[in-house]
């Protein structure tokens, strides 16, 4: 395997009194909510994954369906001799996709918040492409990044964001955080990154609320995380998950709901939730074309070019600097 002296190290879980602070900010505030990277330790990773393959999420059946049928056809647009960063690179499983049809490419960065889907996704890509320079980072993508010097010069560096990740954003933050992309690209380079489009209620509500329950779980676990990091005692049995499609905002918004009235000690803080109180935890911003060349436009981007899968519900778009 082709892998930099780069150690995966668990660099994405702030010290635990930074993480005590965040966590009774987010619980003080009016409404509660908390930061959807806590979603992410090693179980959670391991739930999303599961929601992947539900029937409801058609997320990734939709993604996974473009670049089948597109692959070679962004390869070609992006040229020889890419270095691709790639934003929460998961299981790579899309990586794989493009990396089959690009030319010589330089290095692959991987950037993952837990250190052991990076570690499986490092060992199966280097499988597939042994020559393939791999330079992981086990870091949050959303923070400033010290990119790995990479083994000879790219023509373009460009940042991947597969997924529909930038839909957890809001406008301001994602706007802030493809600037910080363009940065990262330099003069010649590109972003290519994924976001869902805006299609009937039922379709998307019922993604996020699939029949078996995962992401209710994958939602809970935050909790779970919460009570062995900091000592919290939520009782896991007094709150469930909610997801429901906000029209007007043009996002699913996720929320943990209280059964009842009851009391948190999340450090020295003792937090009071009423019956039926939500917590946000979640935006999943949904897109037209034209909200998202505006949001692009903001950055200072531009829209250079954009795939769908077969049945249009998902697109990968490619942006370059604004002229």
């Amino acid at each position: 395997m082709s892998v930099q002296a780069y150690a995966v190290r668990d660099e994405q879980r702030p010290p635990d009194n930074l993480l005590l602070q965040v966590v009774q900010r987010g619980l003080r505030s009016q409404p509660k909510r908390l930061p959807s990277w806590l979603f992410y330790d090693e179980r959670g990773s391991a739930l999303f994954e599961q929601i992947c393959e539900q029937p409801e999420y058609y997320l990734t059946r939709a993604e996974i369906a473009l670049l089948n049928q597109h692959a070679g056809e962004i390869a070609e647009l992006l040229g020889p001799d890419v270095r691709m960063v790639e934003y929460g690179s998961g299981h790579a499983i899309k990586t794989r996709l493009l990396l089959e049809h690009l030319v010589t490419p330089v290095a692959w960065v991987p950037i993952e918040l837990s250190p052991e889907p990076l570690r499986h996704s490092m060992e199966r890509m280097a499988g597939y492409f042994p020559q393939l320079p791999i330079q992981p980072l086990a870091v949050d993508f959303t923070r400033p990044l010290r990119l790995p010097v990479p083994p000879r010069a790219p023509r373009r560096t460009v940042v991947y964001f597969p997924g529909s990740t930038i839909g957890n954003f809001e406008e301001r933050d994602a706007a802030q955080l493809l600037r910080k992309m363009r940065s990262e690209m330099g003069d010649n380079g590109g972003i290519l990154v994924g976001a869902d489009l805006k299609k009937d209620r039922a379709t998307i509500e019922a993604a996020y609320n699939d029949r078996a329950g995962v992401t209710a779980q994958f939602t809970l676990n935050m909790l779970t995380r919460l009570n062995r990091e900091l000592g919290c005692n939520f009782d896991l049995g007094a709150f469930r998950h909610r997801a429901h499609y906000n029209a007007m905002a043009g996002r699913i918004e996720t929320h943990i709901l209280s059964d009842r009235e009851q009391r948190v000690r999340v450090g020295r803080l003792q937090v009071l939730f009423r019956e039926e109180e939500a917590m946000l935890v979640e935006y999943s911003c949904k897109y037209s074309l034209q909200d998202f060349a505006a949001l692009a436009a903001t950055a200072g981007l531009a829209v250079r070019q954009v795939w769908f899968d077969p049945e249009r519900k998902f697109s990968l778009q490619y942006l370059t600097r604004a002229a």
